[in-house]
């Protein structure tokens, strides 16, 4: 399930990338360290108004590292293909599964043994409104 839309927007701060890899901690990063500066623009290659956010619900998708309540950056210019995962509706609801195309069946496939495969079957109605590129997760405990 799909709860919340909104556009991304192009924004112009950049933040500091470091050249060293962080294996389970993080030491104070020195000035020495850094390697460049870059946007969230770049690293997630937004180019609005082609991409848009959607706030995930529930934990179809937890195989594939998508879990409840993560956004997912969406891509509407590329063309959806087997093996992705998209954000499709089937019959006006709107679903986020991995895209099964092959030898003329097509499927929603969830990434969650606990739920089963969405078959397209004749009479539904299948739009795909955009690829999957990027998921993002708020780590911050809640209190």
């Amino acid at each position: 399930m799909i709860t919340t839309f909104f556009p991304v927007q192009h924004g112009a701060l950049r933040l500091p990338v470091y050249s060293f890899r962080v294996p389970a901690g993080f030491p104070s990063p020195a000035t020495d360290h850094l390697e460049q500066a870059i946007s969230l623009d770049e690293l997630f290659r937004l180019r609005a108004p082609h991409i848009y956010m959607v706030r995930i619900e529930g934990e179809s998708m937890s195989g594939a590292g998508i879990h409840d309540g993560d956004l997912v950056i969406v891509d509407r210019a590329i063309e959806p293909a087997h093996g992705q995962i998209v954000i499709a509706a089937v019959n006006g609801e709107p679903l986020c599964k991995r895209l099964y195309r092959q030898a003329g069946e097509v499927a929603l496939l969830s990434e969650n043994r606990r739920f089963p495969p969405r078959y397209i079957l004749d009479g539904d109605e299948l739009q795909i409104w955009g690829v999957v590129t990027f998921s993002v997760r708020d780590h911050a405990p809640r209190v």
